[in-house]
C-alpha cells in the first residue's frame, strides 16, 4: 500500500462502507515504516512499538472522502472495521429529532467508529468529511489481533478519555516537576503512607511515666486508649508548657487530666491532604489514623511535609501569625509559590483548588481579624461571607473578590450602625486588592451597602430573588446563592442556608429561571462537534471559565436547590446530584472529570503566565486553542461535550 500524497489523487478504489477492496501491492518496508512513523506522532500509536503499528496499517486500504460525502450513516449495516485519517476532518451527527444529540468531530490521527466495532453494531450517528479526507480502512479483526499483543492500543480502546486523562495529568506533573521537586503525592490515602506505630498509655497513668517515655523514645506525643481500644485523648511535647510546668501540675496526676480532647483523627480512607488540611485548621501537628474505629498509626507533621521547604502549615502559619498588611503581603505570594509545588506533584484540580482556597481562607481570616481590632469591632457581632469561587472552595490563582458582610444590630439607628461596618469592610477590601486579589468589578463586596446586611435583610434579599427575581438579578443572584463563612460568627451564615435552601427547594418558579439563565449560553461546540473559538488579536481562543467551568458549576447550582441539597462545593454538589438523581456512576465519573479537567488548565494557565502554552496576554480564564497538546486538545473538546449533555438534560427537564 502506497500512501498517498495530499494533493493527488487517490490510487484505490475509494470507499465508503466495509466493501471488497481491489488488489494492491505490497508496498516496501521501508514506506511501511515511514507510514507507521507518520501516525505515531498521535495517539496511541506514540505508545505502541513500531512493528505493531506496522502490522496495523499493512491490512488497511486507503480511502478518500470529497468534502460534505457521507463517510458512515446508521443505513451502512454493522460495523466491521475502524477508519485512521491520515489528513482532513470527519465530523458526526445524530439525527435531528434527537434533542440530546451531540456531533462528534475526528482529524488526524484519530480512529472512529470504535464503540460500534466493539459492539458489532451499526453506527448511530451520519458520519460526514469536512475537506479532502484520506484515511486508512483496518479491518476490526486486525485491529483486535494487534491490540492483544499492544496494551497501549488495548487501553485506548477500552477506556480512552480516562487513559487521555492520566496521559495529560503525567504530562503536566512531568513540566512541572522540572521547576519542582516532588516527593509524595497529598492525594495518597493515609493507609499508604508510612505507617508510624503509635505509642500508648491508659487514662490513668501516671504524666511522670509518660513523660519518661516521651524522653526516652525521643517522641512528640503519646495517645490515650481506653481498656477497649478507643481514642481517649493524646498528651504532646507543645502540651508540657501549658498544661504541666506553668501550672506545676504534680507528676503523680494521671494523664487524663492533662490530655487533649476530644481529639482530632483520620480514618485510613483519607487523604494526606485531609491532614494538611486538618493540621492546619486546628494548629496541631499529629493525626491519630484509625481503622474500623481501631487506632493503627499516627501522622505527624514531619511525615507530611516534604514539599521542597515549604509546607502548607507555615504556609498558614505565617498568615495566622502575620501583623500587619505587608506581612500578609508575603504570604499571599508565597500561596502563588506553593500551588506552583502543588502542581509538581500532581495534585488534581480539586485538592489544588481546595488548598488555594484554604490558605486564601486563613489570610482573609486574620486580615478581617486586623482590621475588625483597628475599628474597634467585635467578630462575634459579624459574618464575613465568602461568594462565588471562595464560596465553592473552588478559587484558582486568578481570582477578584466577591464577598459580604452579616452583622447584627446593636443599637436603633441602623444606618449608624452600617455605615461602621461599611468603614471596616472597605478596609478590608483595599487591602485585599493590595495582597493581589482584586476588586470585583461588578461590586460584589461587602464594601457594598447592598452586601453589608442584617440577618433579617438578607433573608428578605434572598426570598425576593427566589420569588419575584427577574433574569437581570438572577446573573448576579448566582454568585451570592453559594455562600459560605469565612470569619466571624459562622452561626449567623449556617441560619441563612437553612432557610434559603428550604425556600428555593418549593419554588419551581426559581427552577426554571435559574435553567433558562443556564441556556443562554451554550458549550463552545459547534453543531458538527467540533470546538468554537473566539479572536482575541491574531489568536483563537476558548474561554475556560465562562464558556467552560461556569456550565459545569451553574447546572450543579441548580440541581442541589432543586433538590434541597445545601452544598456549595461544585464537585460534591455532582455527585450528591448524581446520588441522588440515581445516575450511573460512569456518568458522575465524567462529570467530575470533565470540570476538574477544565479547572486544571485555567491553574495551568494563571500560574505559569506569559510562560504557559497558549497564553492570552490580558485574559487569565483564556486560552488559545492550537497551543495545546493533542491530548489536551481531544479532552477539552469531550470536557466540553460533556457540559453540553448536561445542559441539554436541564433543557429537557425545564422546556416550556
Amino acid at each position: 500500500m502506497s500512501p498517498s500524497a495530499a494533493s493527488s489523487p487517490p490510487t484505490l478504489a475509494k470507499l465508503g462502507g466495509p466493501k471488497a477492496t481491489p488488489p494492491r501491492p505490497t508496498p516496501s518496508d521501508s514506506l511501511m515504516q515511514q507510514l507507521a512513523r507518520q501516525f505515531m506522532a498521535h495517539l496511541p500509536f506514540s505508545g505502541m512499538a513500531l512493528d505493531d503499528v506496522v502490522a496495523l496499517i499493512a491490512q488497511a486500504s486507503e480511502v478518500y472522502f470529497a468534502p460534505a460525502e457521507v463517510v458512515l450513516s446508521p443505513e451502512s449495516g454493522t460495523v466491521n472495521f475502524l477508519y485512521l485519517i491520515r489528513q482532513g476532518e470527519v465530523s458526526g451527527r445524530k439525527g435531528m429529532a434527537d434533542l440530546t444529540a451531540t456531533g462528534f468531530h475526528y482529524e488526524a490521527g484519530d480512529l472512529f467508529p470504535v464503540a460500534a466495532a466493539m459492539a458489532a453494531r451499526a453506527v448511530t450517528a451520519t458520519y460526514t468529511a469536512q475537506s479532502d479526507t484520506f484515511a486508512l480502512q483496518i479491518p476490526w479483526v486486525s485491529v483486535e489481533a494487534v491490540a492483544a499483543r499492544s496494551p497501549a492500543l488495548a487501553q485506548h480502546l477500552t477506556r480512552q478519555t480516562l487513559h487521555l486523562v492520566n496521559l495529560s495529568r503525567r504530562a503536566m506533573q512531568a513540566a512541572y516537576s522540572a521547576q519542582a521537586l516532588a516527593e509524595h503525592s497529598l492525594e495518597r490515602k493515609l493507609r499508604d503512607v508510612s505507617r508510624k506505630q503509635p505509642i500508648t498509655c491508659a487514662p490513668d497513668t501516671p504524666l511522670s511515666q509518660v513523660l519518661q517515655t516521651m524522653h526516652e523514645r525521643r517522641i512528640g506525643s503519646v495517645i490515650v486508649v481506653g481498656s477497649d481500644g478507643t481514642l481517649q485523648g493524646i498528651f504532646t511535647r507543645q502540651d508540657v508548657l501549658g498544661r504541666v510546668a506553668l501550672p506545676q501540675t504534680p507528676l503523680s496526676t494521671p494523664i487524663s487530666q492533662v490530655m487533649n480532647q476530644p481529639v482530632h483523627w483520620l480514618s485510613t480512607e483519607h487523604t494526606a491532604e485531609d491532614a494538611t488540611l486538618l493540621m492546619s485548621r486546628h494548629g496541631i501537628r499529629h493525626v491519630p489514623v484509625l481503622e474500623n474505629g481501631v487506632l493503627v498509626s499516627l501522622i505527624s507533621e514531619r511525615d507530611l511535609y516534604a514539599i521542597q521547604r515549604t509546607s502548607l502549615k507555615q504556609v498558614s502559619g505565617a498568615a495566622r501569625a502575620a501583623a500587619d498588611l505587608p506581612a500578609l503581603q508575603q504570604v499571599a505570594a508565597q500561596i502563588r509559590s506553593f500551588a506552583r509545588t502543588l502542581m509538581s506533584q500532581g495534585v488534581q484540580a480539586k485538592s489544588l483548588t481546595e488548598l488555594i482556597s484554604h490558605l486564601n481562607d486563613v489570610l482573609t481570616a486574620r486580615l478581617v481579624q486586623l482590621k475588625a481590632q483597628a475599628h474597634g469591632l467585635s467578630l462575634s457581632q459579624c459574618c464575613w461571607l465568602s461568594f462565588g469561587s471562595e464560596g465553592r472552595a473552588e478559587q484558582t490563582i486568578s481570582t477578584d473578590q466577591d464577598n459580604g458582610l452579616i452583622f447584627e444590630l446593636q443599637g436603633d439607628d441602623l444606618e449608624a450602625e452600617r455605615q461602621r461596618w461599611l468603614a471596616f469592610a472597605n478596609d478590608v477590601n483595599h487591602a485585599l486588592d493590595a495582597c493581589g486579589y482584586p476588586l470585583c468589578k461588578g461590586f460584589i463586596m461587602a464594601s457594598n451597602p447592598e452586601c453589608c446586611l442584617t440577618p433579617t435583610e438578607w433573608r428578605q434579599r434572598f426570598a425576593q430573588w427566589i420569588d419575584h427575581g427577574t433574569p437581570e438579578n438572577l446573573l448576579r443572584a448566582n454568585i451570592y446563592f453559594d455562600f459560605r463563612a469565612l470569619a466571624g460568627e459562622a452561626a449567623l451564615a449556617d441560619s441563612l442556608r437553612q432557610d434559603i435552601t428550604r425556600q428555593a427547594m418549593a419554588n419551581s418558579r426559581f427552577h426554571k429561571q435559574l435553567a433558562d439563565d443556564i441556556l443562554r449560553r451554550g458549550a463552545p461546540l459547534n453543531w458538527l462537534g467540533a470546538v468554537e473559538t473566539e479572536a482575541v488579536g491574531a489568536q483563537q481562543t476558548v474561554d475556560l471559565k465562562l464558556r467552560g467551568t461556569a456550565l459545569f458549576v451553574d447546572v450543579a447550582r441548580l440541581r442541589c436547590l432543586a433538590l434541597g441539597i445545601a452544598e456549595t462545593n461544585t464537585r460534591r454538589r455532582l455527585e450528591a446530584v448524581a446520588e441522588k438523581m440515581g445516575a450511573d456512576p460512569r456518568r458522575r465519573e465524567a462529570w467530575v472529570q470533565a470540570f476538574e479537567f477544565l479547572q486544571m488548565l485555567r491553574l495551568r494557565v494563571q500560574i505559569d503566565g506569559e510562560a504557559s502554552p497558549g497564553h492570552v496576554p490580558g485574559h487569565a480564564n483564556k486560552i488559545e486553542l492550537a497551543a495545546l497538546n493533542e491530548i489536551d486538545r481531544r479532552l477539552l473538546k469531550e470536557s466540553l461535550r460533556v457540559a453540553q449533555r448536561l445542559q441539554k438534560q436541564v433543557e429537557l427537564d425545564y422546556a416550556a
